[in-house]
């Protein structure tokens, strides 16, 4: 459905030690890094396409998150969810809802939210119904 998702962040080397650690969670592949432009990608392993780009914006403009806006990353499972979370929260994430059932969308969607350091919101689901 997504060719890509681009985040602007008003601090790349923040925002890469906050999305490095929280791809790999998430079993995401550094596709490429230019610290010069500066932006990043990540991948699926194996695939080209979706892609996750984070870098500062295009036009030269500040960063400013927007309000209502919010990228969601799928996980497996509900402790992937968990994992990422935390993980978020240890790299200078802040929590906008901890790790839980969320009856309102479905029987078993499974989310966390968070915004990075740059105030973007951010998601991560998992909508299988729990291990057994």
């Amino acid at each position: 459905m997504f060719s890509h998702v681009f985040l602007g962040t008003a601090d790349f080397e923040r925002a890469l030690a906050f999305y490095g650690p929280l791809m790999a969670v998430l079993g995401l592949e550094r596709r490429f890094v230019e610290h010069e432009r500066p932006w990043a990608g990540w991948q699926a392993p194996g695939v080209a396409r979706p892609l996750f780009l984070l870098g500062r914006p295009y036009d030269g403009q500040p960063h400013a998150p927007g309000n209502g806006q919010m990228v969601a990353f799928l996980a497996a499972d509900r402790a992937t969810v968990d994992r990422a979370h935390a993980v978020a929260l240890a790299h200078g994430g802040s929590c906008e809802g901890p790790p839980g059932l969320r009856p309102e969308y479905h029987a078993h969607y499974w989310g966390a939210y968070f915004r990075d350091p740059d105030g973007n919101k951010l998601c991560v689901a998992c909508h299988a119904p729990p291990a057994p």
